[in-house]
């Protein structure tokens, strides 16, 4: 039987190991994609540290990964869609389950499986997906840069144009300037946003927001920061605060900045509960909250046209790339921020 490299995530002793598995086969509906190029992640470092458990995953073992592009290898039995040996591809980050309700009766699905998490991911050589989770790529395109849609870019890009719905010459502020966060910078500047205020501690993310579209890039632990920031604001706070850090002490601050009407988009995860200490102000005010969750499928496909068609040059967010072999050194590099990288990408 043909064997692969594959970094697999053992849940019940939370010890992550590159194994030779089986090459996996297609099913029904199902191709196998040769994997070219897999994004490291956050979320990734999240499920190997313990503070993200998966949801649906039915078994002790899952290999890692949602971040996936590469070329299609072997076509399963029953496929509707035309899809060809050699195809490039990436592939959305998540599969319907098709068993609840909203899978039943054809509408979103409630209990969506997330690559990498819940089922076998792309930080191996070879990955099975289905085929509705296939996006095609154009030859100019590269892997790396196809790889980090489905998330990096995907899932603030659905944030502003979906969850916010921001419109041009309205202000938004980003909280952490990282993998998600500089995405979340490009793609409110793409739909016309201004002024965009990026916040992080790091000297060097605020830098990158700056190159990446920010019209001001602030220090949250600056004892004037709020008057920095209305300043930029012209007083008025801010319409948009997208907390892409995760970090309770995040929202706090981001909610305190909102103008009238304003909406705190929580793009960022994290176990930790959510707490609002604003008082009468935020009623006054009719400030939101908006909780925010991964991408849309039809947000990929047009980030793919996107950045084919030159209109979002994704290669300034590729930090490093690194071989699947030294995956564990790559989630070393993320978690300490080692060289404070935007996004590293595993090569097979």
């Amino acid at each position: 039987m043909d064997t692969m490299l594959a970094g697999r995530f053992h849940v019940d002793t939370k010890k992550f190991v590159m194994e030779e598995v089986p090459v996996p086969e297609p099913g029904p509906g199902e191709v196998l994609v040769e994997v070219k190029a897999a994004g490291v992640c956050l979320s990734d470092v999240h499920l190997l540290d313990g503070s993200l458990a998966p949801l649906f995953l039915t078994s002790d073992t899952v290999t890692v990964g949602h971040e996936v592009s590469g070329v299609v290898h072997t076509l399963g039995p029953d496929l509707r869609r035309g899809l060809a040996v050699g195809n490039r591809v990436t592939l959305e980050a998540g599969k319907a389950c098709g068993l609840c309700e909203g899978c039943v009766r054809r509408r979103p699905c409630t209990e969506v499986r997330t690559a990498g998490i819940d089922y076998d991911g792309g930080w191996a050589q070879y990955m099975v997906t289905p085929e509705e989770t296939v996006v095609p790529i154009p030859d100019n395109l590269p892997f790396d840069q196809a790889a980090i849609i489905p998330d990096a870019v995907s899932t603030p890009y659905a944030a502003v144009v979906s969850t916010a719905g921001v419109r041009p010459a309205q202000s938004v502020g980003v909280w952490g300037v990282g993998g998600v966060g500089a995405h979340n910078v490009r793609v409110a500047r793409l739909v016309g946003a201004a002024p965009i205020i990026a916040v992080d501690p790091l000297p060097g993310a605020r830098e990158r927001a700056l190159a990446f579209g920010a019209d001001v890039a602030l220090d949250p632990a600056a004892p004037d920061f709020a008057e920095q920031l209305r300043a930029a604001t012209a007083g008025k706070g801010l319409d948009f605060a997208f907390d892409c850090a995760g970090v309770p002490a995040v929202r706090e601050q981001a909610a305190s900045v909102l103008g009238p009407g304003g909406r705190l988009i929580l793009v960022g995860i994290t176990p930790r509960p959510l707490t609002i200490t604003e008082g009468l102000t935020f009623n006054y005010l009719q400030k939101q909250v908006r909780g925010h969750y991964g991408a849309t499928p039809e947000g990929v496909v047009e980030l793919v046209q996107l950045a084919s068609s030159g209109r979002l040059d994704l290669a300034p967010s590729i930090t490093d790339h690194i071989p699947l072999a030294e995956a564990a050194d790559a989630v070393n590099r993320l978690e300490n921020k080692t060289g404070d990288p935007i996004r590293l990408v595993l090569v097979p």
